[in-house]
């Protein structure tokens, strides 16, 4: 097993890498709904779920992986009352089997309503 950290930066201008990875897993940061060039995605909560699971599998096949490797979501929704809708879109890039989930509420960067952090296995390096 491996003890060395990639860490692959973002193309975003903000603190953090776009993911890392440790050993077979590779975790991605956080994504709100936003367009391959930066820009806020406003809209509904399907809009804004769709970009969000987009910019996940931009970066995962970035890192050589994909949506069938994602173990592990955590979802952060502004209210609620987006959790089905939210859903609708979400489950259909799981063809593979579901990953394991948590959803909470909160107040989210640039007013959007939806942010969605993943985790995956890729293998021993």
């Amino acid at each position: 097993m491996s003890n060395s950290i990639e860490r692959i930066p973002s193309d975003l201008p903000f603190p953090f890498s776009r993911a890392v990875r440790v050993g077979g897993f590779l975790m991605l940061s956080g994504q709100i709904p936003m367009t391959a060039e930066g820009e806020v995605v406003k809209g509904s909560i399907e809009e804004q779920t769709e970009a969000v699971m987009t910019r996940i599998g931009e970066s995962l096949e970035h890192c050589g992986a994909s949506f069938a490797q994602v173990v592990k979501a955590t979802v952060w929704l502004s209210d609620m009352k987006h959790f089905a809708g939210f859903n609708e879109v979400y489950k259909r890039y799981f063809e593979a089997g579901l990953p394991v989930r948590s959803t909470v509420t909160a107040g989210l960067a640039l007013g959007v309503d939806v942010e969605v952090e993943v985790q995956a296995w890729v293998g021993e390096a």
